[in-house]
């Protein structure tokens, strides 16, 4: 079994640029509770890193970095057992393709996790459906999902069935869920979370940013309370927004610009 979200620390070790230079940032940790975004352009190696982390990379990636747990090189099983891997990667083209319902699925994943607890699989739909408009059934299958109900499903699969205490979760604010709802209730559970994202309302919300540029992180950032005012504005406009597109989804004409 994975070790739990209090025994683990992962540490990134620099690699190189695209152009081949070494990149220069202090090793980076990551530990339980961590709230970590990744920004930076398209192509500047956002998910380069988080796959990096995926794959315990020992500079035998094209980025050259070192990935290790509670500094040590990480065990065979963590790369190779589905029931023993720490890390939980979820995109947002991750899309199911067996036609099976989600209770089937859910419990096939159960079994390959070696998971006894009581009620998972209805414990599992019921928090996906606290990060989605779109309410899961257990009977519903697999393939027929949106994209906002396949996310959802996969984090309250990976924290309550996986039970990884490391998620990486690549863009899923483009996915239509509820985005502060996920990071509140992460949070909660003193998951190590790192979000790649272009979201300044996410980004925010992480304690730490790593800015990407040229395939490389180019500083790593601690805002400590300076955006305390800019994060509340922020979140107000993200509510707004929000709401104007549940309103647009119900077919509202919008004549003016109240939430």
């Amino acid at each position: 079994m994975p070790p739990s979200s209090e025994e683990i620390t992962i540490t990134v070790y620099p690699g190189r640029k695209k152009d081949g230079t070494p990149e220069t940032f202090e090793p980076i940790d990551i530990s339980p509770g961590d709230t970590i975004s990744i920004v930076g352009p398209t192509g500047s190696g956002k998910t380069a890193f988080i796959n990096d982390i995926e794959v315990f990379a020992q500079e035998d990636t094209v980025t050259g970095r070192r990935v290790l747990v509670n500094g040590e090189v990480p065990p065979e099983e963590f790369i190779r057992d589905p029931a023993c891997k720490p890390i939980a990667m979820i995109t947002q083209n991750t899309k199911c393709l067996a036609d099976l319902t989600c209770e089937e699925f859910l419990r096939m994943h159960v079994a390959t996790r070696n998971n006894l607890s009581e009620n998972v699989v209805e414990d599992t739909i019921a928090l996906a459906n606290e990060f989605t408009g779109e309410k899961i059934v257990a009977g519903a299958r697999m393939s027929a999902l949106s994209g906002g109900q396949t996310r959802s499903l996969m984090i309250a699969d990976a924290v309550l069935i996986s039970k990884a205490p490391v998620l990486l979760l690549d863009e899923i604010e483009n996915a239509g869920i509820f985005k502060e709802a996920v990071i509140s209730h992460l949070k909660d559970l003193r998951k190590a979370v790192i979000f790649v994202t272009h979201d300044p309302y996410v980004s925010m919300l992480s304690e730490r940013r790593i800015v990407m540029g040229g395939g490389a992180v180019r500083d790593v950032i601690r805002p400590d309370g300076r955006e305390a005012e800019a994060l509340a504005r922020v979140g107000e406009i993200d509510r707004e927004l929000s709401a104007l597109r549940e309103r647009i989804r119900v077919g509202d004409v919008i004549g003016g610009w109240t939430a």
